[in-house]
């Protein structure tokens, strides 16, 4: 299987360019992503092949993008509208969790909404509060929503094609720290993730390590860097999330860090040191940790303040092997 070394942009590019060229009903809608190729240029090109009806410029209402792309999926099509920054996902919002999430339901499964809703997310670029926010936890809490967000190349291109196969309306979060800063052998070849699935990205038997998207590398690295025997769990699908996976590590390890730099309160870390309280308390020696940003917005000139870096992660590390 021949395979090229790709950042995470270069691989959403080219999954978006192949599934496009086997699949006319696949149309792409967005501020600015047709001729200039988006903020961060992941549709670059792409107009220019497929023509204007396909990749379509849109005026600066997320509210319509998300409008139009849900009158697609109803008519047939399979629309991917992209939100320039997730942060202005938010006067859409009705339209996501009210309209595409509940179609299945409301109409008793006569209707689908096939929407793939791709954005950039979180921190890393010093964009300041309305740039960087990470706001997972509001599509996890809405039923009918699935939630993906890769970490690595790879995975970008695996869950895109398995997001694409979704008869429901799926959330892309891109972490764009990870655009341009990693890159990673992706096959030529189509493949896919499978959606709910995490990875054992680095193992180990004194801790686990639960994360996902811009904090993978972190934690990864850090554990790496300081020798430290632990599982780290790439979530991948934020929700449905893999909890067999997270429960058998803990089991074996008895200690758990949950590393997002998503707020702390509510966030994800939240729901999953509750599932692990109601599961295997009996098997923990030591308390459940986050590592989290604080809760406040998201500041320009202190991000690495805001964000979990490796001294906090070490300090979580100190505190749960105090537990023996």
């Amino acid at each position: 299987m021949s395979s090229k070394q790709l950042n995470m942009v270069q691989a959403i590019n080219s999954t978006l360019d192949m599934l496009m060229k086997e699949d006319d009903s696949i149309i792409l809608l967005g501020e600015d992503i047709g001729k200039d190729g988006g903020v961060f240029r992941v549709t670059e090109g792409l107009q220019a092949k497929y023509g204007s009806e396909r990749v379509i410029d849109t005026p600066l209402v997320e509210l319509g993008i998300v409008g139009m792309a849900i009158g697609m999926a109803l008519t047939g099509l399979k629309p991917v509208p992209e939100i320039q920054f997730q942060d202005f996902i938010f006067t859409a919002f009705d339209q996501i969790v009210n309209q595409a999430a509940k179609m299945r339901y409301r109409s008793g499964g006569e209707y689908n909404v096939p929407m793939v809703l791709r954005t950039p997310y979180g921190g890393g670029i010093r964009g300041g509060l309305y740039h960087s926010q990470s706001g997972e936890a509001y599509f996890a809490h809405t039923a009918g929503l699935t939630v993906l967000s890769p970490s690595n190349p790879y995975d970008a291109k695996g869950l895109l094609i398995s997001a694409m196969k979704s008869k429901d309306p799926i959330i892309f979060l891109e972490p764009k720290r990870l655009y341009r800063s990693i890159k990673s052998d992706v096959p030529d070849e189509k493949y896919s993730i499978p959606i709910g699935k995490a990875a054992l990205v680095h193992e180990g038997s004194k801790m686990t390590f639960v994360t996902y998207g811009s904090m993978v590398p972190i934690v990864v690295n850090t554990v790496t860097k300081h020798s430290i025997d632990a599982d780290v769990i790439d979530l991948r699908t934020i929700m449905p999330y893999d909890g067999e996976t997270i429960l058998n590590s803990v089991k074996k390890t008895g200690k758990l860090i949950i590393v997002h730099e998503a707020p702390r309160t509510l966030g994800m870390g939240a729901e999953i040191s509750a599932f692990i309280g109601e599961r295997a308390v009996d098997y923990l020696m030591a308390p459940i940790l986050r590592v989290c940003g604080p809760d406040i917005p998201f500041p320009y000139k202190l991000e690495e303040y805001y964000m979990p870096n490796e001294g906090r992660i070490l300090k979580a590390i100190n505190r749960v092997q105090e537990f023996r």
